[in-house]
């Protein structure tokens, strides 16, 4: 498989929805609801989602014939085709939603190109608020806006990354527990939150604010993200040599049978 070529049509495919959306940040833009998670962020969808999608598409398509890859895509059905392909394309067309009709920072376009057995092995972001790209490819290294990209953490505290503030987040007893250990083994002064962006945003902003990390736990409840939310950004923290696991540390699940939902096992992003 053609990894190199593949990412550059990945790249071009996520900067130009990332025009399509920039076209339309000063604009109102009616909501409508879909059926999806128990959260109202999972449920939000707008045109300019649809017509992200459109654009990533007319640049995924043509590949997935050229090279038999499979499509999984948030606002498509599943056909369940990831599970018959080597390799299907993993996309969000717009993540943050919720901060995009709030007019506030933290939406980003994501795709992934992601093995059957769930192993990601391409990841681009644009983040269209700030012209910033972020790629990888497994085994040959991060970029940053095409610049090789080397973590480099300056904090003396740990920065919780999370979508909505830790005092409105259920089982927050649990979660400040947890983020004490981390400060405790790493021997740092305190934790700060960044909150308010969607997931995959919050990923890079767990690489951009380090050490940092961002969570959530498993559940019984459908949501807690979709594969959608974490292919591209576990490609591109395996690339950078930090951990994208589940809760319990282990391989996400990133071609789930049965659901795209990630409630099941929790993810943990990790820089420390």
């Amino acid at each position: 498989m053609n990894f190199s070529l593949l990412s550059q049509t990945a790249i071009k495919a996520a900067l130009a929805a990332g025009q399509a959306i920039q076209k339309a940040m000063g604009e109102e833009v009616p909501v409508q609801q879909k059926q999806a998670g128990e959260s109202y962020a999972s449920q939000v969808v707008t045109a300019v989602d649809k017509a992200a999608e459109a654009v990533i598409l007319s640049h995924l398509l043509p590949t997935c014939e050229a090279f038999g890859l499979a499509l999984l895509s948030e606002e498509t059905e599943d056909d369940g085709s990831r599970f018959e392909k080597d390799f299907f394309w993993c996309v969000d067309p717009m993540d943050g939603t919720l901060p995009f009709i709030r007019k506030q920072p933290g939406f980003s376009v994501s795709i992934a190109l992601v093995g059957k057995d769930g192993t990601p092995h391409i990841g681009v972001v644009v983040d269209p608020s700030t012209n910033t790209l972020y790629h990888a490819i497994r085994g040959e290294g991060a970029w940053k806006n095409s610049t090789p990209w080397a973590i480099q953490n300056t904090n003396d505290h740990l920065t919780y990354v999370t979508d909505r503030p830790l005092k409105d987040t259920p089982r927050a007893p649990e979660i400040r527990q947890f983020l004490q250990q981390q400060v405790e083994q790493s021997g740092l002064s305190g934790v700060q939150e960044i909150s308010g962006g969607g997931a995959v945003l919050n990923a890079i902003r767990v690489l951009e604010n380090g050490p940092a990390c961002m969570l959530k736990f498993p559940k019984k409840e459908k949501g807690g993200g979709s594969t959608w939310d974490f292919a591209a950004t576990a490609c591109i923290f395996q690339a950078v040599g930090r951990p994208a696991t589940n809760f319990n540390g282990g391989p996400l699940d990133l071609n789930r049978k049965g659901s795209t939902f990630m409630n099941h096992e929790g993810v943990l992003y990790l820089n420390t």
